[in-house]
């Protein structure tokens, strides 16, 4: 059983896509970019849109303006269109009931983060909520893990879990000899979690208590 569980936070506690994707329509089409199709949108929930969104982008437009312009949609209310998964403040609360110490480890910037995982009404679990900074100076699940184990007093690896749907959670865990458990019921592509080399991929919320070694969550 670990003592610490770090959470990404969209595609694992909440189902943040339709926020996101808006917000990313609207700066394409403010920006003059041309849409992209329903599986390539998909692809780019999760990492950090400065590292994913610069083969997209047509010669003469600016990242920044693109991340700019969805930023300002975003924080204007698209950012609270999301919704815990079903089941994950049950899970949540059976981990802190057995005596885990839990954070947020996400690649949202911070300033984000925080209000969104209050809005879930999930801010009573975590111990700290860590994210990218607005300038993207923490701008890899690496930097952002790092931040969070900080926080949290740098615990030994081996007491520490990730729990995460993209690969970039995995290998941002394993820069710090951290494991991560897979949340397959998130954003990642068939096989991209085990790939990255995650320790287990559980497919809904409710399979985690058992793969972190817990009982299950109880009935509320």
């Amino acid at each position: 059983m670990p003592s610490f569980v770090l959470f990404d936070l969209d595609g694992t506690l909440s189902d943040s896509a339709p926020g996101i994707l808006a917000s990313l329509r609207h700066a394409f089409a403010e920006c003059g970019v041309p849409p992209l199709d329903p599986d390539t949108e998909r692809s780019l929930l999760g990492p950090p849109f400065y590292t994913s969104l610069p083969p997209y982008l047509p010669d003469g437009v600016e990242l920044w303006d693109v991340i700019d312009s969805y930023r300002a949609y975003y924080r204007a209310g698209a950012m609270y269109d999301t919704a815990a998964y079903p089941g994950v403040a049950e899970v949540v609360a059976a981990v802190r009931d057995a005596g885990v110490t839990m954070a947020v480890a996400t690649s949202k910037p911070e300033a984000q983060a925080v209000p969104i995982v209050e809005r879930l009404g999930m801010a009573e679990y975590f111990t700290t909520v860590g994210g990218d900074l607005d300038d993207g100076s923490r701008g890899t699940k690496a930097l952002v893990v790092q931040e969070v184990l900080r926080r949290l007093g740098d615990p030994a690896p081996d007491t520490v879990v990730m729990v995460g749907d993209r690969e970039h959670d995995v290998l941002g865990a394993r820069a710090h000899g951290v494991a991560t458990i897979g949340a397959g019921w998130g954003y990642g592509t068939p096989g991209e979690l085990t790939a990255a080399g995650a320790r287990v991929v559980c497919a809904a919320p409710g399979d985690l208590p058992a793969a972190l070694g817990l009982p299950g969550p109880a009935p509320r």
